[in-house]
Protein backbone atom coordinates (compact mmCIF):
# COMPACT_ATOMS: atom_id res chain seq x y z
CA UNK A 1 0.00 0.00 0.00
CA UNK A 2 1.11 3.47 -1.18
CA UNK A 3 0.71 6.66 1.57
CA UNK A 4 0.97 10.05 0.01
CA UNK A 5 1.50 13.18 2.02
CA UNK A 6 1.09 16.15 -0.32
CA UNK A 7 1.92 19.29 1.65
CA UNK A 8 3.19 17.54 5.38
CA UNK A 9 5.42 20.71 6.11
CA UNK A 10 2.68 23.35 7.72
CA UNK A 11 1.13 20.05 10.08
CA UNK A 12 4.78 18.70 10.77
CA UNK A 13 7.60 21.59 10.00
CA UNK A 14 10.20 18.45 11.40
CA UNK A 15 9.37 19.13 15.11
CA UNK A 16 7.16 16.07 14.96
CA UNK A 17 7.32 12.25 13.54
CA UNK A 18 5.93 10.55 10.75
CA UNK A 19 7.58 7.01 11.75
CA UNK A 20 3.97 5.12 12.76
CA UNK A 21 2.57 6.85 9.29
CA UNK A 22 5.57 5.31 7.89
CA UNK A 23 4.48 1.72 9.69
CA UNK A 24 1.60 1.32 7.54
CA UNK A 25 3.18 1.17 4.02
CA UNK A 26 5.28 2.96 1.68
CA UNK A 27 4.84 6.32 2.58
CA UNK A 28 6.36 9.73 0.52
CA UNK A 29 6.26 12.63 2.23
CA UNK A 30 6.08 16.44 0.43
CA UNK A 31 6.73 19.18 2.13
CA UNK A 32 4.54 21.03 -0.70
CA UNK A 33 2.88 20.12 -3.82
CA UNK A 34 1.59 22.61 -6.67
CA UNK A 35 -1.28 21.79 -8.68
CA UNK A 36 0.56 20.59 -11.37
CA UNK A 37 2.51 18.08 -9.31
CA UNK A 38 -0.54 16.74 -8.12
CA UNK A 39 -1.01 13.80 -10.24
CA UNK A 40 2.63 12.43 -10.98
CA UNK A 41 3.05 12.13 -7.09
CA UNK A 42 0.00 10.80 -5.82
CA UNK A 43 0.10 8.28 -8.96
CA UNK A 44 -0.47 4.75 -7.48
CA UNK A 45 -1.02 5.68 -3.79
CA UNK A 46 -4.19 4.12 -2.26
CA UNK A 47 -3.97 6.83 0.32
CA UNK A 48 -3.44 10.61 -0.26
CA UNK A 49 -3.25 12.95 2.54
CA UNK A 50 -3.66 16.94 1.93
CA UNK A 51 -3.69 20.09 4.14
CA UNK A 52 -4.39 22.90 1.71
CA UNK A 53 -3.45 21.05 -1.46
CA UNK A 54 -6.67 20.92 -3.57
CA UNK A 55 -7.59 17.33 -5.15
CA UNK A 56 -10.26 18.40 -7.92
CA UNK A 57 -12.74 15.87 -9.80
CA UNK A 58 -10.49 15.75 -12.76
CA UNK A 59 -7.57 14.70 -10.04
CA UNK A 60 -9.89 11.97 -8.70
CA UNK A 61 -10.79 10.34 -11.60
CA UNK A 62 -7.11 10.04 -12.89
CA UNK A 63 -6.19 8.35 -10.05
CA UNK A 64 -7.85 4.96 -10.14
CA UNK A 65 -5.71 3.13 -7.38
CA UNK A 66 -6.87 5.95 -4.68
CA UNK A 67 -8.70 4.62 -1.92
CA UNK A 68 -8.70 6.86 0.69
CA UNK A 69 -8.03 11.32 0.85
CA UNK A 70 -7.25 12.31 4.34
CA UNK A 71 -7.57 16.08 4.83
CA UNK A 72 -5.07 17.25 7.48
CA UNK A 73 -7.58 20.05 8.74
CA UNK A 74 -11.11 19.91 10.22
CA UNK A 75 -12.77 22.34 7.03
CA UNK A 76 -12.23 19.70 3.64
CA UNK A 77 -13.70 22.28 1.02
CA UNK A 78 -10.24 21.43 -0.32
CA UNK A 79 -11.99 18.06 -1.87
CA UNK A 80 -14.43 17.55 -4.23
CA UNK A 81 -16.48 15.44 -2.11
CA UNK A 82 -19.23 14.80 -4.15
CA UNK A 83 -16.38 13.65 -6.89
CA UNK A 84 -15.28 11.22 -4.06
CA UNK A 85 -18.41 10.15 -2.96
CA UNK A 86 -19.19 8.97 -6.54
CA UNK A 87 -15.93 7.23 -6.69
CA UNK A 88 -16.71 5.16 -3.22
CA UNK A 89 -13.82 6.91 -1.55
CA UNK A 90 -13.38 7.74 1.97
CA UNK A 91 -12.67 11.02 2.87
CA UNK A 92 -11.73 11.87 6.39
CA UNK A 93 -11.38 15.34 8.39
CA UNK A 94 -9.69 16.12 11.51
CA UNK A 95 -12.24 17.40 13.57
CA UNK A 96 -11.96 19.23 16.78
CA UNK A 97 -7.99 18.74 17.29
CA UNK A 98 -7.04 22.63 17.63
CA UNK A 99 -10.20 23.39 19.97
CA UNK A 100 -8.02 24.69 22.96
CA UNK A 101 -5.38 26.59 20.87
CA UNK A 102 -8.48 28.32 18.68
CA UNK A 103 -9.89 29.80 21.78
CA UNK A 104 -6.91 30.76 23.40
CA UNK A 105 -5.84 32.63 20.24
CA UNK A 106 -9.24 34.07 20.87
CA UNK A 107 -8.47 35.66 23.61
CA UNK A 108 -4.51 36.42 22.55
CA UNK A 109 -6.16 38.72 20.19
CA UNK A 110 -9.14 40.45 22.61
CA UNK A 111 -5.95 40.53 25.04
CA UNK A 112 -3.63 42.62 23.16
CA UNK A 113 -6.04 44.92 21.71
CA UNK A 114 -7.51 46.36 25.16
CA UNK A 115 -4.23 46.49 27.22
CA UNK A 116 -2.33 46.71 23.74
CA UNK A 117 0.57 44.29 25.22
CA UNK A 118 2.84 44.30 21.94
CA UNK A 119 2.47 48.13 21.79
CA UNK A 120 3.89 48.62 25.76
CA UNK A 121 6.69 46.29 25.68
CA UNK A 122 7.94 47.88 22.36
CA UNK A 123 7.32 51.75 23.55
CA UNK A 124 9.59 49.66 27.14
CA UNK A 125 12.26 48.54 24.62
CA UNK A 126 12.39 51.70 22.64
CA UNK A 127 13.73 53.29 26.24
CA UNK A 128 10.46 55.36 27.16
CA UNK A 129 9.74 53.50 30.62
CA UNK A 130 13.26 54.67 31.37
CA UNK A 131 13.08 58.00 30.55
CA UNK A 132 9.46 58.53 31.82
CA UNK A 133 8.92 61.17 34.79
CA UNK A 134 6.24 58.34 36.50
CA UNK A 135 6.52 54.68 37.80
CA UNK A 136 4.48 54.13 34.66
CA UNK A 137 2.84 55.19 31.43
CA UNK A 138 0.19 54.00 28.96
CA UNK A 139 -0.91 55.82 25.84
CA UNK A 140 -3.79 53.72 24.66
CA UNK A 141 -7.18 53.09 26.28
CA UNK A 142 -6.70 50.05 28.99
CA UNK A 143 -9.72 48.04 28.99
CA UNK A 144 -11.11 45.69 31.72
CA UNK A 145 -13.02 42.50 30.14
CA UNK A 146 -15.40 42.27 33.44
CA UNK A 147 -19.25 43.11 32.79
CA UNK A 148 -18.49 43.74 28.57
CA UNK A 149 -20.52 41.89 26.56
CA UNK A 150 -18.74 38.73 24.01
CA UNK A 151 -20.69 37.72 20.98
CA UNK A 152 -20.06 34.53 19.65
CA UNK A 153 -20.80 33.39 16.41
CA UNK A 154 -21.18 29.89 16.19
CA UNK A 155 -21.51 27.75 19.19
CA UNK A 156 -19.76 24.86 17.94
CA UNK A 157 -16.78 23.13 19.97
CA UNK A 158 -14.35 26.48 19.60
CA UNK A 159 -17.32 28.58 20.12
CA UNK A 160 -18.16 26.94 23.21
CA UNK A 161 -14.55 26.77 24.75
CA UNK A 162 -14.32 30.63 23.89
CA UNK A 163 -16.85 30.93 25.82
CA UNK A 164 -15.74 29.17 29.12
CA UNK A 165 -12.42 31.27 28.98
CA UNK A 166 -15.46 34.93 28.32
CA UNK A 167 -17.34 33.64 31.52
CA UNK A 168 -14.06 33.32 33.93
CA UNK A 169 -12.97 36.69 33.05
CA UNK A 170 -16.48 37.36 34.01
CA UNK A 171 -17.75 38.84 30.55
CA UNK A 172 -21.51 38.40 29.59
CA UNK A 173 -21.75 35.70 26.73
CA UNK A 174 -24.20 35.92 23.97
CA UNK A 175 -24.17 33.59 20.96
CA UNK A 176 -25.64 33.30 17.55
CA UNK A 177 -26.20 29.47 16.80
CA UNK A 178 -28.86 27.17 15.34
CA UNK A 179 -29.22 25.93 18.98
CA UNK A 180 -32.34 26.36 21.26
CA UNK A 181 -32.53 28.42 24.12
CA UNK A 182 -32.89 24.90 26.07
CA UNK A 183 -29.76 23.57 24.80
CA UNK A 184 -27.47 26.30 25.74
CA UNK A 185 -26.38 26.38 29.41
CA UNK A 186 -27.53 29.76 31.49
CA UNK A 187 -24.53 31.32 31.21
CA UNK A 188 -24.88 31.68 27.30
CA UNK A 189 -27.75 33.31 26.03
CA UNK A 190 -28.82 33.27 22.41
CA UNK A 191 -29.29 36.53 20.44
CA UNK A 192 -30.34 37.20 16.64
CA UNK A 193 -27.45 38.16 14.28
CA UNK A 194 -28.04 41.97 14.33
CA UNK A 195 -28.90 42.19 17.97
CA UNK A 196 -25.76 40.47 18.25
CA UNK A 197 -23.45 43.12 16.59
CA UNK A 198 -25.58 45.91 17.42
CA UNK A 199 -25.12 45.49 21.22
CA UNK A 200 -22.09 42.94 21.64
CA UNK A 201 -18.71 44.82 22.97
CA UNK A 202 -16.52 41.85 21.20
CA UNK A 203 -17.53 39.97 18.61
CA UNK A 204 -15.79 36.31 17.70
CA UNK A 205 -16.22 34.40 14.66
CA UNK A 206 -16.54 30.69 14.91
CA UNK A 207 -18.69 29.90 12.38
CA UNK A 208 -17.48 27.54 9.24
CA UNK A 209 -17.83 28.84 6.05
CA UNK A 210 -20.77 28.55 4.25
CA UNK A 211 -22.63 30.25 1.61
CA UNK A 212 -25.25 31.97 4.36
CA UNK A 213 -21.96 32.80 6.26
CA UNK A 214 -19.57 34.19 3.72
CA UNK A 215 -19.32 37.61 3.86
CA UNK A 216 -21.38 37.40 6.95
CA UNK A 217 -19.84 40.73 8.12
CA UNK A 218 -20.03 43.53 5.25
CA UNK A 219 -20.63 47.01 5.72
CA UNK A 220 -24.52 46.95 6.68
CA UNK A 221 -23.22 44.76 10.07
CA UNK A 222 -20.43 46.62 10.59
CA UNK A 223 -22.41 50.02 10.54
CA UNK A 224 -24.76 48.00 13.57
CA UNK A 225 -21.76 48.14 16.05
CA UNK A 226 -20.25 50.11 18.47
CA UNK A 227 -17.83 52.62 18.36
CA UNK A 228 -16.27 51.01 20.58
CA UNK A 229 -16.59 47.40 19.43
CA UNK A 230 -13.58 44.71 18.85
CA UNK A 231 -14.41 41.63 15.80
CA UNK A 232 -12.30 38.41 16.17
CA UNK A 233 -12.05 36.00 13.21
CA UNK A 234 -10.34 32.90 14.01
CA UNK A 235 -12.71 31.10 11.48
CA UNK A 236 -12.35 31.97 7.81
CA UNK A 237 -10.91 34.92 6.22
CA UNK A 238 -14.16 34.98 3.23
CA UNK A 239 -16.47 35.24 6.37
CA UNK A 240 -15.72 39.25 6.54
CA UNK A 241 -15.90 41.31 3.09
CA UNK A 242 -12.34 43.20 3.82
CA UNK A 243 -12.53 46.29 1.74
CA UNK A 244 -15.71 46.80 4.03
CA UNK A 245 -13.93 46.14 7.44
CA UNK A 246 -11.02 48.41 6.68
CA UNK A 247 -12.81 50.72 5.51
CA UNK A 248 -14.82 50.77 9.22
CA UNK A 249 -11.84 51.14 11.13
CA UNK A 250 -10.12 53.19 9.24
CA UNK A 251 -12.73 55.78 9.67
CA UNK A 252 -13.35 54.52 13.41
CA UNK A 253 -16.79 52.97 12.73
CA UNK A 254 -15.42 50.25 14.99
CA UNK A 255 -12.57 50.56 17.27
CA UNK A 256 -10.27 47.24 16.69
CA UNK A 257 -10.21 44.44 14.92
CA UNK A 258 -8.04 41.06 15.78
CA UNK A 259 -8.02 38.40 12.21
CA UNK A 260 -5.95 34.90 12.55
CA UNK A 261 -7.15 34.29 8.90
CA UNK A 262 -7.56 35.87 5.36
CA UNK A 263 -9.81 35.79 2.17
CA UNK A 264 -6.33 35.10 0.35
CA UNK A 265 -3.70 33.27 2.04
CA UNK A 266 -0.71 34.20 2.15
CA UNK A 267 -2.54 37.65 1.27
CA UNK A 268 -2.03 39.80 -1.42
CA UNK A 269 0.12 42.60 -0.81
CA UNK A 270 -2.92 45.41 -1.34
CA UNK A 271 -4.90 43.62 0.99
CA UNK A 272 -6.53 46.73 2.56
CA UNK A 273 -6.53 45.15 6.01
CA UNK A 274 -2.53 45.34 6.15
CA UNK A 275 -2.90 48.91 5.89
CA UNK A 276 -6.03 49.75 8.26
CA UNK A 277 -5.81 51.22 11.45
CA UNK A 278 -6.49 49.53 14.50
CA UNK A 279 -6.27 45.92 12.70
CA UNK A 280 -4.20 43.04 14.38
CA UNK A 281 -3.23 40.26 12.10
CA UNK A 282 -1.54 36.96 12.86
CA UNK A 283 -0.46 34.05 10.37
CA UNK A 284 -2.78 32.04 10.42
CA UNK A 285 -1.37 30.32 13.67
CA UNK A 286 -4.17 29.40 16.01
CA UNK A 287 -4.51 25.99 15.37
CA UNK A 288 -0.55 25.54 15.40
CA UNK A 289 0.25 25.32 18.55
CA UNK A 290 2.79 22.00 19.65
CA UNK A 291 -0.15 20.13 21.49
CA UNK A 292 -2.59 20.64 18.60
CA UNK A 293 -0.76 19.48 15.91
CA UNK A 294 0.59 16.31 17.78
CA UNK A 295 -3.26 15.70 18.60
CA UNK A 296 -3.89 16.17 14.69
CA UNK A 297 -1.27 13.41 13.84
CA UNK A 298 -2.89 11.40 16.51
CA UNK A 299 -6.09 11.58 14.99
CA UNK A 300 -4.59 11.07 11.28
CA UNK A 301 -3.29 7.86 12.46
CA UNK A 302 -6.61 6.43 13.98
CA UNK A 303 -8.50 7.41 10.96
CA UNK A 304 -6.24 5.63 8.88
CA UNK A 305 -6.05 2.37 11.04
CA UNK A 306 -10.66 2.65 11.29
CA UNK A 307 -10.34 2.79 7.48
CA UNK A 308 -7.73 -0.49 7.19
CA UNK A 309 -9.83 -1.96 9.70
CA UNK A 310 -12.87 -1.83 7.94
CA UNK A 311 -14.78 0.72 9.75
CA UNK A 312 -13.73 4.33 9.01
CA UNK A 313 -14.72 7.72 11.15
CA UNK A 314 -14.75 10.79 10.52
CA UNK A 315 -16.05 9.90 6.85
CA UNK A 316 -17.29 13.20 5.71
CA UNK A 317 -17.94 11.82 2.05
CA UNK A 318 -20.33 9.14 3.86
Amino acid sequence: MKIVVLDGYAANPGDLCWDELKALGECVIYDRTAPEEVLERAAGATIVLTNKTVLTAAQIAALPELKYIGVLATGYNIVDIEAARTRGLVVTNIPAYSTPSVAQMVFAHILNITVQVQHHSEEVHKGRWTTNKDFCFWDTPLIELRGKKLGIIGLGHTGYSTARVAIGFGMEVHAYTSKSAFQLPPEIKKMELDELFRECDIISLNCPLTETTRELVNAERLKLMKPTAILINTGRGQLINEQDLADALNCGLIYAAGLDVLSQEPPRADNPLLTAKNCYITPHIAWATTAARERLMHIMLDNIRAYLDGKPINNVAK
